[in-house]
């Protein structure tokens, strides 16, 4: 249902900054921790002494112990030592590719000789003076797919999220889909409106009037294998909307890093990305705390969708125009696992016939 040679968020560096972190992706069991020089490691989540999960373990000399019985794992998988046991011929443990960049933890649940780090997309925001991010992690029990169609057709704002960012303009204003390769956008603009409370909240974070017509934009992007990255924001009306200059309206980056646990279940990594008033630690923590209000409306309504899914696997769902972008996102997905199940060509080996 997802696939697995790819990198996904796993987790940030604070949750394994004192000890490790068991992490279902993808269906394997992961301990991620930090090894020697700082670096991270991630092996398969289970002692191979009596099938203790590694992760209520401790690491020590860069090395993982087990909190059972103190066998001790290397990062390579390969057992180092157990208190009066000759540990010669224990079996290995699984591991993972595992990369620290952008203000996370990457892993590669796949094929670890496919493992490209430059493979990871690169978040100019993450490394850029003039952003500032902030956000959060959700651990939610639906299909990751579900969380995909939710970020791909905002219509759901004006009714789930009525309070904050939701409008009747949303509605109004038809979105435009468009596939490219892999990548699939829906956008849309709307003009000539008053923003809801969040962006008024955002615009007077920028020093503008919060009480004046602006045109809106929302434009989504997914990428493979299950990055959602939502440009949106709000400019006084008539200044140019979506390429007003930077003194006259508010973005950001809605940012949205979806990594399926098993397959009705996601670690849900959410945040807001902003280039401007940068420094302002206050409006950057009221606007995560704005976030989080609105990402766990969310929370219900796709546990709700996913039980009632679950009850009733043989309705078929209607598909309407406002659903093209998580339609084709699907598209993109099932192309990508079925190239990741082909079987593999075998190279026949010849022998020359002498002449």
């Amino acid at each position: 249902m997802y696939p697995k040679n790819t990198w996904y968020v796993a987790c940030t560096p604070d949750e394994i900054a004192t000890k490790p972190l068991g992490r279902q992706i993808c269906g394997e069991k992961i301990v991620f921790y930090r090894a020697k020089e700082n670096q991270v490691a991630a092996v398969e989540d289970f002692c191979p002494h009596r099938g203790a999960p590694l992760s209520l373990g401790y690491v020590e000399d860069g090395n993982l112990v087990c909190g059972y019985h103190g066998l001790v794992m290397g990062c390579d998988g390969k057992t180092v030592s157990m208190p009066g046991q000759r540990v010669r011929g224990f079996p290995c443990n699984k591991t993972f590719a595992a990369v620290e960049r952008y203000g996370f933890i990457w892993v590669w649940p796949g094929d670890q000789a496919q493992a490209d780090p430059a493979l990871i997309p690169h978040l100019e925001w993450a490394v850029n003076d003039e952003w500032a991010y902030g956000g959060g992690l959700f651990h939610i029990g639906c299909d990751y797919r579900l969380m995909i169609d939710n970020l791909m057709d905002l219509t759901h704002e004006t009714y789930v999220h009525a309070s904050s960012i939701g409008q009747k303009e949303i509605d109004e204003a038809p979105p435009v889909t468009t596939v490219t390769g892999d990548e699939v956008v829906t956008a849309r603009h709307m003009e000539n409106i008053m923003a809801p409370p969040f962006w008024r909240m955002a615009l007077r974070g920028n020093g503008l009037a919060d009480d004046v017509p602006v045109d809106r934009w929302q434009i989504c992007r997914f990428t493979p294998p299950s990055h959602v990255l939502i440009e949106v924001g709000v400019a006084h009306a008539g200044k140019g909307g979506y390429h007003a200059e930077a003194q006259h309206k508010a973005s950001s980056i809605v940012v949205d890093f979806i990594t399926p646990e098993t397959d009705t279940s996601i670690w849900y990594f959410w945040g807001m990305a902003r280039n401007f008033a940068a420094h302002d630690q206050t409006l950057t923590d009221n606007i995560r705390e704005g976030q989080g209000k609105i990402f766990s409306e969310d929370l219900e309504m796709l546990e709700r969708q996913q039980q009632n899914l679950l009850a009733h696997p043989e309705r078929n769902l209607l598909k309407l125009n406002i659903d093209a972008g998580g339609v084709q996102s699907r598209k993109v997905l099932e192309r990508i696992i079925a190239k990741e199940r082909a079987p593999q060509p075998q190279l026949i080996a010849t022998s020359a016939t002498p002449a």
